[in-house]
């Protein structure tokens, strides 16, 4: 996706803000009232721009309030990219994010198990706070256990890393219902901590809340155009693109949602 040349400095990632305390292991990442995505930025040489990234790091923790990023995800084009260029990414994040950024959560997911494998294991050895990961969306999975199965060979990369995934049936064609995929997901993939939920199906949502009684899972939103129904039946906060200009005149509202007193 080109950028305008405001955004072609820029490297690749999905921004999250606020939230609590989190760490490694089974320790949790917990809720994020606001974020926002930007798109991948390249050179005109057609690479990836790495030395600004340790300015847009302090842009956004000194300006925007922004201290969590999900990295090499949708909006940032992770999956054009290389290998080598996503991993070159991540470092890179990582090292100009510390001390500074609370969360740095890498998305994995690729078309091949040896690749995301490659990527969970890249993204534990440089100390992430999370990965995420896609289904395979060229062969398919078309049931819940081939999906798991799958999940459960990348988590096991990683098997210190908080584990993510990323549910996105309108880019993968992978619909199988994330409340079905919860059933004895944790006994499989001890790492499991929630789902980027990218999906319109506000009842497959409610009905995975629903069934998280004592908040074991993280379920963060990925359809902008419905966080507010998506907040409204519990999601635990967002990952989005509609703000790529300044969201910060979004906190106040946005803590008000999260944050409202119980009546």
């Amino acid at each position: 996706m080109a950028c305008s040349n405001s955004q072609e400095k820029f490297g690749t990632a999905n921004y999250l803000s606020g939230g609590r305390e989190t760490a490694r292991g089974n320790s949790r990442l917990s809720c994020y009232p606001r974020m926002s995505n930007r798109c991948q930025g390249f050179l005109t040489s057609g690479k990836i721009n790495l030395p600004v990234i340790g300015q847009y790091v302090d842009y956004l923790v000194n300006e925007q309030n922004v201290k969590n990023v999900f990295v090499n995800g949708t909006t940032g084009e992770g999956l054009s990219l290389s290998i080598q260029e996503r991993k070159q990414l991540a470092e890179e994040w990582m090292y100009q994010g510390k001390d500074k950024l609370d969360h740095v959560i890498i998305h994995v997911g690729a078309l091949n198990l040896p690749e995301c494998q490659e990527l969970a294991r890249h993204a534990a050895a440089i100390g992430a706070g999370g990965i995420a990961v896609i289904a395979p969306f060229f062969f398919k999975p078309t049931k819940k256990d081939e999906l798991v199965a799958f999940l459960q060979k990348v988590a096991s990369e990683a098997p210190e890393v908080p584990f993510y995934y990323y549910h996105i049936p309108p880019l993968t064609g992978v619909k199988i219902r994330v409340e079905e995929l919860l059933d004895g997901i944790k006994a499989q993939i001890p790492t499991f901590q929630g789902v980027k939920f990218s999906d319109t199906d506000l009842l497959d949502l409610a009905q995975c809340i629903n069934k998280n009684e004592t908040g074991e899972f993280e379920f963060l939103y990925g359809v902008d155009e419905q966080l507010l129904g998506a907040l409204a039946v519990g999601a635990n906060g967002a990952v989005g693109s509609f703000s790529l200009g300044n969201f910060s005149i979004l906190s106040s509202n946005w803590v008000l949602v999260l944050h409202r007193p119980k009546l």
